[in-house]
């Protein structure tokens, strides 16, 4: 066991390997759930609006073909067409490509957790804030979204963890992410076992800590809320 752990990790400084992995990981989870934010932010305010007016028809549709295309496709086969398809001629980083991919992935469904959350808002306030004599825009910058922010927080941090972990499929176009580390090493070691093992705990750690810091977000925005 002791020569197996030396092998995967200490020889030849193959732990370094894992580091690149985690680095790439975390680069890519970051701004893609960034990217997805603002994706989904502009979708969901898109499809409310056309939702409260009956305006903006064209492009609701298109965002609902946006969402129903996304959400209805592999996130592997979004990452090979953006990938071998779209910037095939390009000379493009590969992490790019990650954090494009996953974060119009990503977008997908935080429009519908966005859209949700601000459904569950009492539509007496959207009446309120018209009467107050304030424009949609300024209704939901100042009354809808702070407390939409709320109710969707434990479901935002579910999509980021989901998003971390998905990236491992970006070993399948060379990204060096974790998964793609223990395969680098399996491959000079002949073990599989090890490598796969320690990349499962670098996730479950991961996966740990982001719980906790949104359950650190969750009761810092009771406390501002009571």
């Amino acid at each position: 066991m002791l020569d197996s752990l030396y092998q995967t990790l200490i020889y030849d400084n193959r732990y370094l390997y894992f580091l690149e992995g985690l680095k790439n990981t975390l680069i890519i989870a970051f701004f893609a759930v960034i990217l997805g934010i603002i994706i989904g932010i502009i979708i969901s305010l898109i499809r409310n609006y056309h939702d409260k007016t009956n305006k903006l028809k064209i492009l609701n549709f298109l965002a609902k073909c946006y969402v129903n295309i996304i959400r209805g496709t592999p996130v592997i086969l979004q990452l090979m067409i953006i990938y071998y398809v779209i910037f095939a001629s390009v000379d493009i980083n590969i992490i790019i490509v990650g954090i494009l991919a996953f974060g119009i992935n990503s977008g997908a469904y935080v429009s519908e957790i966005i859209r949700a959350g601000i459904n569950s808002i009492d539509k007496g306030q959207l009446e309120a804030g018209y009467s107050l004599g304030l424009n949609y825009s300024k209704i939901m910058r100042f009354i809808i979204f702070p407390q939409a922010i709320k109710n969707i927080l434990p479901a935002l941090g579910n999509e980021f963890i989901t998003l971390l972990k998905e990236t491992s499929v970006g070993a399948y176009i060379g990204i060096v992410e974790l998964t793609k580390a223990s395969d680098i090493i399996a491959s000079r070691t002949y073990d599989y076992f090890l490598p796969l093992i320690v990349v499962a705990i670098i996730y479950l750690l991961l996966t740990i800590v982001l719980s906790k810091l949104v359950n650190l977000m969750e009761r810092k925005l009771d406390n501002v809320s009571s």
